[in-house]
């Protein structure tokens, strides 16, 4: 088993740590709304990687042919959800900034940790390739893979904790930032620059 286990947190990490347009929304929308709403939304990415790890221990290797079909559309799908996001922050942003309202923490949206778990989860979620990662990692371990119950079932869950450790360590990025930038143009310019980031990971996504 505790070769299941460090196998998936290697595998975790490795999803995890580059980080994409939703890393960079996870920090942006924490420094805007604040802790409690960054660990909805962490747990929210975490949870869709352990569910595509899931699957991959489950039957990787029959589900790569089946998702191959629609990994083009999912991911023009979750960029044009990333773009819509981002330029709705920076448009609450601008509109803030003339009513003098920036200085709030919340940026309008009335994000709680629920619905931002809700929204990462899906937003993440809407990533097949994860699953082609893992299924590959899975594979590509030949007879070592994890067989059992047991040794799969802690891949999985190691995988969910390196993800999950990972995602609230950028949250807790986003909160300290968020507490720097105090001021109302401090906040603008983070908003704006954050937003330009987001637009710019998620074209890279379908190029």
């Amino acid at each position: 088993m505790t070769g299941a286990v460090v196998a998936g947190l290697l595998a975790g990490y490795g999803i995890a740590i580059p980080v994409g347009a939703v890393g960079a929304y996870l920090v942006a929308v924490t420094a805007r709304t604040g802790w409690r709403t960054g660990v909805g939304a962490a747990l929210g990415v975490a949870t869709a990687d352990g569910v595509y790890a899931l699957l991959a221990v489950a039957g990787g290797a029959a589900l790569v042919p089946v998702l191959a079909p629609v990994m083009d559309p999912f991911r023009w799908a979750s960029a044009a959800v990333l773009v819509v996001l981002a330029v709705r922050a920076a448009w609450l942003a601008l509109a803030a900034y003339r009513t003098d309202g920036l200085a709030s923490r919340d940026d309008g949206t009335a994000l709680t940790p629920a619905r931002a778990f809700l929204t990462f989860l899906g937003i993440t979620i809407l990533n097949p390739m994860t699953v082609v990662y893992f299924a590959a990692l899975v594979l590509a371990t030949g007879p070592s893979a994890p067989a059992g119950p047991v040794d799969r079932t802690a891949y999985v869950l190691a995988a969910l904790a390196a993800s999950a450790s990972w995602q609230l360590l950028l949250a807790l990025g986003g909160t300290l930032l968020g507490r720097t930038l105090t001021g109302a143009r401090g906040r603008l310019a983070t908003a704006l620059a954050s937003s330009t980031l987001i637009v710019v990971l998620a074209v890279r996504l379908v190029g």
